[in-house]
């Protein structure tokens, strides 16, 4: 066998098996770029998965809300027709003071629960929000009348709310007046009777204020309490007297 003949069968082998070689490399490459693409779809499919399952939850979510609504709501419409009365919105989730449209809880609504209830009013009540504090502390007080979180500390600060709320002096002497009966050691008593005075003055209770005044005048002239009913002495007595 010659050199040309022996360097043909050499080269034609070496020719096959490159060209099948690329041919499995790129068909390989191909797949990948396949599969590459496959994992992108699934993975953007999952992302709108997800987001179309948390936007069916906050649709049942809203159901629900809107079920608990129009089942108060036909509860009080028939309560006001076997009373004879005009059908009319109204809530029972606060005292009467409390409009309709600024009831702050919608207790009948939500269904608050007593831990609920404490935590949004005192919530409230920390960032000064005192109307929405003081209708809270008020729905607890009245649905839970019962319960152990009413102490000393809670009829304070529930009386407090009520009065920076503006709105609802009876609230705080309610509030003020049990906690001066019933915790006459408490660390809020003097202060209970400083509000409760404040609260008289604002109502036109001159002869109730002065009373509470007299009575710090004589026992208590180094507090704190006294500090600031003695701004207010002169002035009332020259008006009582």
């Amino acid at each position: 066998m010659d050199m040309k003949t022996l360097t043909k069968l050499i080269v034609l082998p070496l020719s096959v098996c490159m060209f099948t070689s690329c041919d499995v490399v790129e068909r390989f490459e191909a797949k990948v770029q396949k599969v590459s693409q496959y994992e992108k779809v699934a993975l953007r499919l999952s992302k709108e998965n997800r987001k179309l399952k948390q936007e069916v939850g906050d649709l049942h979510y809203e159901i629900s809300k809107l079920k608990s609504e129009k089942e108060y709501l036909k509860i009080q419409l028939k309560k006001h027709q076997d009373e004879g009365k005009p059908a009319q919105r109204t809530i029972a989730s606060v005292a009467p003071a409390v409009s309709p449209e600024n009831d702050k809880v919608k207790f009948e609504v939500f269904k608050w629960t007593p831990e609920q209830i404490l935590s949004v009013a005192e919530k409230e009540f920390s960032q000064k929000n005192y109307e929405k504090s003081a209708q809270f502390f008020h729905s607890f007080y009245t649905k839970y009348p019962k319960h152990e979180q009413i102490n000393d500390e809670f009829l304070f600060q529930a009386g407090v709310a009520s009065f920076e709320s503006g709105n609802h002096h009876d609230w705080t002497i309610e509030y003020f007046d049990k906690l001066i009966s019933e915790y006459p050691t408490s660390k809020y008593y003097r202060g209970a009777k400083l509000w409760t005075a404040l609260t008289h003055l604002k109502k036109g209770h001159k002869g109730k204020f002065f009373s509470t005044v007299e009575e710090f005048r004589k026992k208590y002239r180094n507090t704190e309490e006294w500090k600031v009913l003695s701004q207010h002495y002169e002035k009332i007595v020259q008006n009582y007297k």
